[in-house]
């Protein structure tokens, strides 16, 4: 894995996540409810505050808690919730520590790789892929899908099947999310898509929000004409 990324918008920064399969991991584990740029940064700065060049999953797995949240949480923060990203980056890291010996790039390699001209030497299935990414602290399904999409597009990992496993993120041509992020031009596509599924997203909630209120204005409505015609029989008696 040594490829050039353009997710940091740094080029220290994208050259970390180009050869180091656990900053990649650790910079897509950042990335919610902050900036792509500020996500994908974080890797870098997380090895230059520990003092290396890159990260490494055993000394991250055991470093005292506190310690490692208030290297996160030192201005410039690392992440918007400094304190709840190092315990997450904490548990990814003795995740791989147990399960891939502290080798990230072990998740994405097998002794029973795909086949075919889409197959990545060394890669398991896609299903198998997505299932081990899934598994890992942090990457719920489309966050798993996303850095599988990203993983095949541009890290060179394609084993049979990766694009279907990917789902949306992994068709062809696409601008849904980092793994389409090639440059400025990419990143701006990017970006308009995610504003549009956003706007849908509002749009789609204020419908709903608006469906119960009119139905709850009917039932009301119901019930209280059901209540004076109750009175009204009660009276002619």
């Amino acid at each position: 894995m040594d490829v050039t990324l353009h997710l940091a918008q740094q080029p220290e920064a994208d050259e970390l996540l180009g050869r180091s399969p656990l900053a990649a991991l650790v910079g897509m584990l950042l990335d919610q409810q902050v900036p792509m740029e500020w996500a994908f940064a974080g890797p870098y700065t997380i090895a230059r505050r520990l003092g290396g060049d890159d990260l490494d999953a055993h000394e991250i797995a055991v470093y005292e808690p506190e310690a490692f949240a208030a290297l996160l949480s030192t201005k410039p923060a690392v992440h918007r919730y400094p304190g709840s990203m190092a315990k997450r980056i904490q548990q990814l890291c003795q995740y791989l520590v147990e399960h891939y010996d502290g080798d990230a790039a072990k998740v994405w390699e097998s002794a029973d790789p795909g086949t075919g001209s889409d197959a990545g030497a060394g890669a398991p299935t896609g299903a198998e892929l997505l299932r081990r990414l899934k598994e890992l602290p942090g990457f719920g399904t489309q966050k798993a899908q996303i850095f599988l999409a990203l993983l095949g597009k541009q890290l060179g990992v394609r084993p049979k099947g990766w694009r279907e496993a990917a789902g949306a993120y992994g068709e062809a041509r696409s601008f849904r999310s980092v793994a389409d992020i090639t440059g400025p031009e990419s990143l701006t596509k990017v970006r308009a898509h995610k504003q549009e599924m956003k706007a849908a997203a509002k749009a789609a909630a204020e419908t709903t929000a608006k469906a119960a209120t009119t139905a709850t204005t009917k039932t009301v409505k119901s019930a209280k004409n059901a209540k004076n015609a109750k009175a009204a029989k009660t009276s002619g008696e």
